[in-house]
């Protein structure tokens, strides 16, 4: 049984409709270690609800390719994540205390450094016992 990932982050983001209005629509969202996670948002003294959504969204880092297109505007900070199959998410959050943006960006850069050790440590193993199964061959021609 694994661990539950280790929470960043947690507040609100609005992210903009993929639909013809493209309506800004508050989400509650999660970042943690292996990504993030967008709740439903229930305006309840303007703060987010603490029960998890079951129709939550996740955007896994491994399906992030990057944080894109920052824009400052009238107190806001717009930012797009655009995911490896290249669709691109549209969030604005307030401008004031460290962005959203910046903390999903070296959230992602810190997965991706930690999948490239995870792939070198694999091959390097896989290769030292490659070399290892050869040598035992070897000696017992």
């Amino acid at each position: 049984m694994s661990l539950p990932p280790k929470v960043m982050r947690d507040g609100v983001l609005e992210k903009r409709s993929s639909g013809l209005l493209q309506l800004w629509k508050k989400k509650r969202c999660v970042l943690t270690e292996d990504g993030l996670r967008l709740h439903r948002y229930k305006a309840h003294n303007d703060a987010p609800t603490s029960a998890p959504s079951s129709k939550a969204k996740d955007l896994p880092f491994a399906h992030m390719a990057t944080v894109d297109c920052v824009e400052y505007k009238r107190g806001l900070v717009y930012f797009t994540v655009v995911l490896t199959s290249g669709k691109e998410i549209d969030f604005r959050c307030a401008q004031e205390g460290t962005a959203w943006n910046a903390e999903i960006a070296l959230a992602l850069v810190r997965y991706k450094n930690l999948q490239a050790v995870l792939t070198g440590r694999n091959k390097h193993l896989s290769t030292k016992s490659q070399m290892l199964l050869n040598s035992a061959c070897k000696s017992e021609l």
